[in-house]
């Protein structure tokens, strides 16, 4: 039986990385020269780990959980007295 099998990791391209992330695609690319996310693909079709991504949208945005960009009910709302004042 062979238990340490390597999962290969869950990649998109580069456009559906910018958009979980909430940036520029050429932000993915600069991140990725700059070593911060790793780049899998061949030439001219470059993906990133999903996983990576949102750890590196945890790391920025400084997260406790949840997988950073884009849903859940953090920072949708607005709160305080402003939130309760009629337009």
């Amino acid at each position: 039986m062979n238990a340490a099998r390597a999962v290969p990791p869950r990649v998109v391209p580069t456009e559906l990385a910018a958009l979980a992330l909430g940036v520029p695609p050429a932000t993915i690319r600069k991140w990725a020269s700059r070593g911060k996310l790793t780049r899998y693909g061949r030439p001219g079709r470059a993906e990133y780990d999903l996983d990576e991504l949102f750890a590196l949208a945890e790391a920025r945005t400084g997260a406790a959980g949840g997988h950073g960009a884009g849903g859940g009910a953090g920072g949708a709302e607005p709160e305080g007295p402003a939130a309760a004042e009629p337009a």
